[in-house]
């Protein structure tokens, strides 16, 4: 089965290598962006400026291959890839949670973005506290290490090297 996406929009921000971007949204609180959509989808964007957050799922362009075992930013233990949110994935899927500031037009201006500039947006979200807020939720592994995300920056570890494959 082959499954295909095409991109909504570009995300722009920043961020112009990986080395030393926030490894969350947490960790990029005051970092601003811009979404600029394609104008076949301006009509989506319809009721969207109510919300004060969006959910922004977009492709890692840049990933390529992955590990199903990796040593991710908050840790120094490895771990199994699908507890983790690291970028080198076999779908590469990224996920941010960000504030909307406002919309002009085709130009969506966000805050809180974590995301390499010239990233393809793939799909906008609404955030909902009633459906994405989940009383007594655990975080496993990370439940100590949350509180990371807000100081550490990403390094190269997740960066393609022929060596490592």
């Amino acid at each position: 089965m082959t499954i295909s996406f095409t991109p909504i929009g570009t995300i722009h921000t920043p961020f112009t290598i990986l080395d030393g971007m926030p490894i969350q949204p947490s960790g990029a609180s005051d970092v601003k962006g811009q979404i600029i959509l394609e104008p076949q989808y301006e009509e989506g964007l319809q009721d969207l400026d109510g919300f004060s957050h969006i959910i922004l799922l977009y492709h890692f362009h840049l990933s390529k291959g992955y590990r199903l075992t990796v040593t991710p930013f908050l840790d120094t233990v490895p771990r199994g890839l699908f507890s983790t949110r690291a970028p080198r994935r076999p779908n590469p899927i990224g996920l941010s949670i960000v504030r909307l500031v406002r919309i002009d037009g085709l130009t969506l201006h966000v805050q809180g973005v974590d995301v390499l500039d010239g990233t393809p947006l793939l799909d906008i979200k609404p955030w909902v506290p009633a459906f994405d807020v989940r009383e007594n939720a655990r975080a496993g592994w990370l439940d100590d290490k949350q509180q990371d995300s807000r100081s550490l920056k990403s390094d190269s570890r997740f960066i393609e090297d022929e060596r490592k494959g």
